[in-house]
């Protein structure tokens, strides 16, 4: 199974439907933001791990999108009897440098913990925000939103490297 950087019409539809699956409950119920915060835990993870450009975390990224581009096509052949294969323009984050990469794995390495220790409930809503965040920051919309997210690591690992380091401390 190869990786996509592409989205396509049916990889946007199985991402919209863990989305709305997973906002229902929110705008039907008493839409406290807490309600979010486990799905936004996992959305936070996805982000960081598609600001990666390589290893595992980048790996995961790509292949979310090839698995979200084949159960959306064939959801919407079953469901709609039409084609989901036309590609969406693309988009990345880019400029990870290597003291952002600390902060982005470390990150998802708190996010892990926290779905360690997370209910049945926000286990899905964890692992639905990081389905969701993947997916759509294949689109160069979601990306393009999001283009300040690798600076902002790179800046807060500078910053963790200046203090451990201690620079200006004295």
């Amino acid at each position: 199974m190869n990786g996509t950087t592409t989205l396509t019409l049916g990889g946007l539809l199985a991402a919209l439907l863990v989305l709305t699956a997973n906002l229902y409950p929110w705008w039907t119920g008493t839409r406290e933001m807490k309600q979010l915060t486990a799905f936004g835990k996992g959305f936070l993870a996805a982000a960081c791990a598609a600001a990666c450009p390589g290893g595992i975390l980048g790996w995961a990224h790509t292949h979310t999108g090839t698995v979200a581009n084949g159960a959306g096509e064939r959801a919407s052949s079953t469901a709609a009897g039409t084609s989901s294969a036309t590609g969406l323009t693309s988009g990345q984050l880019v400029g990870l440098g290597a003291t952002g990469a600390v902060v982005a794995v470390l990150v998802v390495f708190l996010v892990v913990l926290s779905y360690k220790g997370a209910g049945k409930k926000d286990k899905k809503r964890i692992v639905g925000g990081a389905f969701v965040g993947s997916v759509l920051l294949l689109t160069a919309g979601v990306a393009g939103a999001l283009s300040w997210l690798p600076g902002a690591l790179n800046g807060a690992g500078d910053a963790v490297v200046a203090a451990v380091k201690g620079s200006g401390l004295l």
